[in-house]
Formats: C-alpha cells, structure tokens, sequence
C-alpha cells in the first residue's frame, strides 16, 4: 500500500510540477521518485519478503500507468527488477560482511541504508533502462528521481517521528 501512495504522490502530485517547472524535459520519468525510497526501506526492514510486500503494489501501479502493456515482456522485467533488486543487494551487502538489516541491539546506521538505496539505483536504473531500451538521458532520469526520492522520504520520515516522538 505504502508504495501505491507514494507512486499516486509522484505522478499526481509531483509529476505535474516537475512538468510546471520543466515543461521542455523531454523524459516522462520523475525526478523525485518516492516509490524508491518505499522499496528501499521495505528491503530493509523485511529482507526477501519485501519481494512479496511489494509485488501486488508494483504490479497495481505499474497497471495504472500502463493499461494492458503490463503484461508486455520489458513491463514483466521491469517489475521483477523492482522488487528483487533492493532486497538482494542488501543480501549481497550482507554475505560480504556489512550486515544493515535492524537488529534490536543495534541503532541503524542511516547513511549505510542510505548508500545502498543510491547502489540500487544504479542497479535499478541500468536495468530498467535495458529493459525498456530507453535512450541514455532516461537512466539519468530514473537515477536522479530514485536518488532523490529515496532522500526525500527518509527526511519526510525523519521528521515525521520526531513529531511523533515530542508529542507520544
């Protein structure tokens, strides 16, 4: 659910923007993805049943945005891409030594997640970009929006519980 209203926040809210303000950017991807950051986080905190979490969402969305392309095969890779990359290179992190997943005897480590949200989205965007045969400028697209939408939401989430914190 949480990645369907971050996509409905990126292209209904955000994409119109991001249009105001750069109407001669000939790319349809956005360049503040928050759906990126959902992934990331999701990886995080469930491991390999992220894939699963996320799956209907991604499929939903990807849906809503392509009518019945979805089942086209680069659609169908597109979405495999996004649901299995995040979690595996946490896993791949996690087999050379550098264990992120939460832990109870240990605080996160923020800029760790958040190095391995801006590793997947280079992942992410190169086969995403391969999937769709996009042009170069769209891979710098995906990468800028995932980048950024990924930073984004851990700020809003930063924010979020602190407020949550002062007021419990």
């Amino acid at each position: 659910m949480a990645y369907i209203v971050a996509s409905l926040l990126t292209f209904e809210v955000l994409a119109p923007l991001q249009n105001m303000f750069f109407a001669e950017y000939p790319s349809r991807a956005s360049l503040l993805f928050l759906p990126h950051g959902v992934r990331v986080l999701a990886a995080w905190l469930l491991g390999w049943r992220a894939v699963f979490a996320l799956l209907p969402g991604v499929f939903v969305v990807f849906a809503l945005l392509g009518g019945s392309d979805v089942f086209l095969p680069s659609r169908l890779m597109a979405i495999v891409i996004a649901v299995t990359s995040v979690p595996a290179v946490f896993y791949i992190c996690k087999w050379v030594g550098w264990d992120l997943f939460p832990r109870p005897d240990r605080k996160p480590c923020w800029a760790c997640v958040m190095a391995v949200g801006i590793i997947t989205s280079f992942l992410v965007s190169g086969l995403t970009n391969i999937a769709f045969g996009s042009a170069r400028a769209e891979y710098v697209a995906f990468l800028i929006g995932d980048i950024s939408g990924l930073f984004f939401l851990m700020l809003a989430l930063y924010f979020a519980f602190r407020i949550a914190d002062k007021r419990g």
